[in-house]
C-alpha cells in the first residue's frame, strides 16, 4: 500500500510534538549520507581562520564548561 505524501497542511495540522519528531527523522536520514552535504567553501575559510587564531593565542580563549557556566548564570 503506497504512503500518503505529507502535504504542508498535513504536518501544520499535526501536534508540535509530532511534528518535532518528523524534524528528528528527516535530520537523522540525512546523518545518514553526510557525503552529500556539501559544506560552503566560506564555512571551510571560517574554521581554519578560526583554527589558525586559536592556535596563535590558545589563552584568549574559555573552555566550554566556563562558557556554559556564565550562560546559565544569567
Amino acid at each position: 500500500m503506497p504512503m500518503k505524501k505529507l502535504t504542508a497542511s498535513d504536518i501544520a495540522e499535526m501536534p508540535v510534538e509530532q511534528r518535532i519528531q518528523l524534524v528528528e527523522d528527516i535530520w537523522d536520514s540525512i546523518l545518514e549520507l553526510p557525503e552529500s552535504v556539501q559544506v560552503p567553501e566560506w564555512h571551510k575559510q571560517e574554521l581554519d581562520a578560526r583554527l589558525e587564531a586559536y592556535h596563535a593565542a590558545p589563552d584568549l580563549g574559555s573552555p566550554w564548561h566556563d562558557v556554559k557556566e556564565r550562560i546559565l548564570s544569567r
